[in-house]
């Protein structure tokens, strides 16, 4: 009697446990940013799995992803975007920004929640000139169902790495496109620094996911720089229980940002 006791006990207590826990990371939000070089690691090597090895790493819920390529000659015509869902279990949905190589370049989405809907908005840039290399630019923003059931917007993107005036207009574009109330979370490589404008702009709307001062993320070997970011709007509903930048030298040039949130909308 006191052994079949002491196993209902046992047993009741397995199941309690992870009951608790699941209702706790029911409450969470796990987002990475991670700017992939187009799948080519500081070895010269393109390897999409070991990129998909470091962004299960840290088990997201959404990852905002940046230069990625599909089909392009570079990265051996590889569909990135689609390779990265299928290698993490996630759900996929690709913003290209230009044409190349027999390809598309731009930006991503990988997400386990529920999508609801995908825009794809284009930001203001200077057209290329002989003299100066330059890229469209665009914003994924995917609607989605949080872990509440609620819905609110991620947003990926990639600002200008060359001409500061195109940050600066892709910030205020950030700011003027996603201006409602819905709940967002904004993550990408802004290829700007604190305290610049672009990123002064960009802190009028929305909030860092991390407290100052913030770690450098590039270059990933010794990164001395920090230009990628998670920002956040709605203290009502997103409530920043951590952010870091995880210490990954080798598969891109740039270290992926990672980021914790407590979901606290009803």
């Amino acid at each position: 009697m006191i052994l079949r006791r002491f196993l209902l006990l046992f047993v009741s207590s397995f199941f309690v446990l992870p009951a608790a826990l699941t209702e706790e990371y029911e409450n969470r939000l796990r987002v990475l940013c991670y700017n992939i070089h187009y799948g080519q690691g500081n070895d010269g090597v393109y390897d999409v799995e070991r990129l998909a090895e470091v962004i299960k790493e840290t088990r997201p819920d959404i990852v905002a992803l940046q230069e990625v390529d599909v089909v392009v000659e570079r990265s051996g015509k590889v569909h990135q975007a689609r390779r990265l869902g299928e290698l993490t279990g996630m759900a996929v949905r690709y913003g290209p920004t230009q044409h190349y190589q027999g390809g598309l370049y731009g930006n991503a989405v990988l997400t386990n929640l529920p999508i609801l809907d995908v825009l794809i908005n284009p930001l203001p840039y200077t057209e290329a000139t002989p003299e100066k290399t330059t890229y469209p630019r665009a914003a994924i923003a995917v609607m989605m169902k949080n872990k509440n059931g609620k819905p609110f917007r991620f947003i990926s993107t990639h600002f200008q790495h060359n001409v500061e005036e195109d940050r600066v207009e892709q910030a205020k574009a950030i700011n003027k496109l996603f201006a409602d109330e819905v709940p967002s979370i904004l993550a990408g490589d802004m290829n700007a620094q604190p305290g610049s404008e672009p990123i002064t702009i960009l802190e009028k709307e929305w909030k860092h996911a991390g407290k100052e001062p913030l770690a450098p993320t590039a270059p990933s070997k010794e990164p001395r720089s920090r230009i990628d970011y998670i920002f956040y709007r709605s203290d009502e509903t997103f409530e920043v229980i951590s952010e870091s930048v995880v210490d990954e030298p080798m598969a891109s040039d740039h270290c992926p940002v990672f980021a914790e949130f407590k979901i606290t909308g009803e």
